[in-house]
């Protein structure tokens, strides 16, 4: 579930958690009414943002709690804590307390006690929130990996667009409290049904229809995606190599961000400002100079109003 802050995404979790009730609609985990029943009923666990560890507990105790409270034996549910631990690589750690811990090892003791139970939902909220950026894209790998392996459906909230592309099967973009789409990532990235689709994943030119009647040969919203654009020098239509007679955007360079293997440039058309992406070895421009761009027809996709 991927969208902005406020657009609903914890909400809906929470709804199915059983942390909340709803107050109209339905919801069903594996075809069985959900709303009424008490969170402890629902074969669903929930993994937050903060970890809710207990810090006085040992790591073995915490991943062990829910089956304590659900009145397993001490033999029986250390064995479960244990296999769990080991399923998330934690395994030499049991005697442990969150304390000394590292951030990555905290958010796997947190998933090893919600897995514990092998529910069959696995709700996540922003879980990888809290990490540095190299461990969590480790840890977006590692999820999605163990996910496989478990074969158990994961809801992943995220307000990151490139973590829930990477990492989903399905996504679902929230805004303002509404579902406005659901898709592959590739779908939700390259038929964006929305404006706001469009804008929020993956960070689109939405061309307004004044720009595509002159430009595109259709006067209606467009999404043009900045690594489906190229650059040229002006006076020359660089259609991938080609050199084509008609009417081209022409702007100005108005800022190079160099990335590594890639390069982000923002062209002033006429008052528009483009987005480009492109490898970092091909010529770009400077800033205040002047250039064409181009891409091919089948990049241009019409959007909805909203």
């Amino acid at each position: 579930m991927l969208g902005p802050s406020g657009s609903g995404k914890t909400t809906c979790l929470r709804l199915i958690a059983g942390f909340d009730q709803p107050t109209s609609g339905h919801i069903e985990i594996f075809g069985e009414t959900a709303e009424g029943v008490p969170p402890y009923r629902r074969n669903v666990n929930t993994v937050f943002q903060d970890y809710a560890l207990f810090p006085h507990m040992r790591v073995l105790d915490n991943v062990a709690y829910g089956l304590m409270v659900k009145g397993v034996g001490k033999a029986e549910r250390q064995r479960a804590a244990r296999e769990a631990l080991a399923l998330v690589k934690l395994a030499g750690m049991e005697a442990r307390r969150p304390a000394e811990l590292s951030g990555g090892q905290r958010q796997r003791v947190a998933l090893a006690r919600a897995l514990v139970n092998r529910p069959k939902v696995l709700l996540l909220d922003e879980p990888l929130g809290a990490l540095d950026l190299k461990l969590r894209e480790q840890m977006q790998v590692e999820l999605k990996a163990l996910q496989q392996q478990l074969g158990i459906t994961f809801v992943f909230v995220t307000h990151d667009q490139g973590e829930a592309l990477s990492m989903a099967d399905r996504v679902a973009i929230f805004n303002e409290g509404k579902l406005v789409q659901v898709g592959t990532p590739r779908d939700v990235y390259e038929r964006p049904e929305t404006r706001f689709v469009a804008d929020f994943v993956g960070s689109s030119n939405v061309l307004v229809p004044e720009f595509c009647d002159r430009y595109c040969g259709k006067r209606t919203w467009m999404s043009l995606r900045p690594e489906s654009i190229r650059i040229g020098p002006p006076g020359v239509y660089t259609a991938h190599g080609r050199q084509v007679d008609g009417d081209r955007p022409e702007g100005v360079v108005a800022a190079v961000q160099y990335q590594g293997a890639i390069t982000r440039v923002s062209i002033d058309v006429a008052g528009t400002l483009i987005n480009v992406i492109v490898p970092a070895s091909e010529p770009v421009g400077q800033p205040g100079e002047r250039v064409s761009i181009s891409w091919k027809p089948r990049a241009l996709h019409p959007l909805g109003d909203a």
